[in-house]
């Protein structure tokens, strides 16, 4: 009963995070911007993320290497989101569920809300 109730705890949390991440959209995206108004893709999910109290490293790569990893299959809302190429990780997104993902995307875009497949997923994590 613990087990559930804890789950439930988080999932709650994790659509709080959701939440408050939609609230961004339309910011501007910066190079190295951590807000409040202007973010680049990691310093958006480490500002969001710290709003519930939880830490996690600046940059994208880094950002991989923490939580509880999960398959792109078993997605829930509030897990991030990892995509690169060869050279590794350079993209993070918080998916929101439905298949859609908030990003801070590029200078010309800023925050924005994407399909989860407008670039093919590296890998995913869990923090909440």
């Amino acid at each position: 009963l613990k087990a559930a109730a804890e789950e439930e705890a988080a999932s709650s949390q994790a659509a709080q995070l959701v939440e408050y991440a939609l609230n961004f959209v339309g910011c501007s995206y910066v190079f190295g911007a951590t807000g409040p108004s202007s973010f680049d893709c990691s310093g958006f999910t480490q500002q969001v993320y710290l709003h519930f109290g939880y830490s996690i490293p600046r940059r994208a790569s880094i950002q991989a290497t923490v939580g509880t990893s999960v398959a792109i299959s078993d997605l829930q809302p509030g897990d991030l989101v990892f995509y690169g190429d060869s050279e590794g990780v350079g993209h993070v997104v918080i998916y929101i569920g439905n298949g859609q993902v908030v990003h801070a995307s590029t200078p010309s875009k800023g925050i924005i809300i994407s399909d989860l497949y407008y670039r093919t997923p590296m890998c995913a994590k869990r923090i909440i």
